[in-house]
């Protein structure tokens, strides 16, 4: 696929029932010189019209639709792997944490909150630009011999970083789906990185870190921790446990290959 050169470059779905607003956001997008923009009204019509698309597609979605929810269209589109790593940036007005929970895990690239400007539309468009288009300035031969573990819960998280990894060179990529599965793998085998969630059972990201600091033969790999928390109490017990950086999510790609670059340079 043609890398992407400008915004121009995108094709849009946008998935909003209430025409008013449609036409909006559509003016929006066409002053940022996005040309294809496709308007359905329903998680349904998005799917099907993502089915169809080609080329560099973004989903701009609304969080209540009149089918089901934007979280339950995002988990479908995960669900296909023609779908699954299509740009998905929700646009709402919704605060609570455990309604957008589901699309801060499903490796959404943006959340923007109504009522929003041309400016922060603009910067959540770039992020699905920059998510789609793989770094040129990657040296791939300093970094496919790293050695890296993911863990997080949320497969469809662990999918979307494996992506990103994968983009940069890296392809020695482990799995683990809490802290202690991660213990285990980090007992059998050597790392260069450690990628963790903060939320997950058995054992959090704040356990799993203190556990790596203090009783790991490996305590001085360098941990990034990516996260949907926003309890500062909690990251600050995180920062304190050792971690070498802190992303949130949904995270920007620049900003997660940059944390790493600088967490392995360190």
């Amino acid at each position: 696929m043609a890398m992407i050169t400008s915004l121009a470059d995108l094709s849009v779905v946008l998935v909003e029932p209430s025409s008013t607003q449609a036409h909006l956001v559509q003016r929006m997008l066409e002053n940022q010189g996005v040309r294809t923009v496709t308007i359905v009204d329903t998680a349904q019509a998005a799917l099907a019209a993502l089915r169809a698309a080609s080329g560099h597609t973004v989903v701009i979605s609304s969080l209540y639709l009149p089918d089901q929810a934007g979280t339950d269209l995002v988990t479908a589109m995960r669900a296909e792997p023609a779908l699954e790593t299509v740009p998905f940036i929700l646009v709402s007005s919704e605060t609570r944490p455990q309604v957008l929970e589901p699309v801060r895990q499903s490796g959404a690239c943006s959340i923007v909150a109504k009522p929003f400007t041309e400016q922060q539309l603009s910067r959540a468009l770039y992020a699905a630009a920059d998510y789609l288009s793989p770094p040129e300035d990657i040296d791939t031969a300093e970094v496919e011999n790293l050695r890296v573990l993911v863990v997080d819960d949320s497969l469809a998280s662990r999918r979307h970083l494996r992506r990103l990894l994968e983009e940069l060179g890296i392809t020695r990529i482990q799995e683990a789906v809490d802290g202690k599965e991660a213990v285990t793998l980090l007992e059998q085998a050597m790392v260069d990185l450690v990628i963790t969630d903060y939320n997950m059972p058995e054992m959090d990201g704040r356990e799993l870190i203190e556990y790596i600091r203090t009783q790991s033969w490996q305590a001085e790999v360098p941990i990034l921790m990516v996260t949907s928390e926003q309890n500062m109490g909690r990251l600050a017990a995180v920062e304190r446990a050792g971690v070498s950086a802190i992303c949130d999510k949904p995270f920007e790609a620049g900003s997660i290959r940059r944390l790493i670059s600088d967490a392995l340079t360190r």
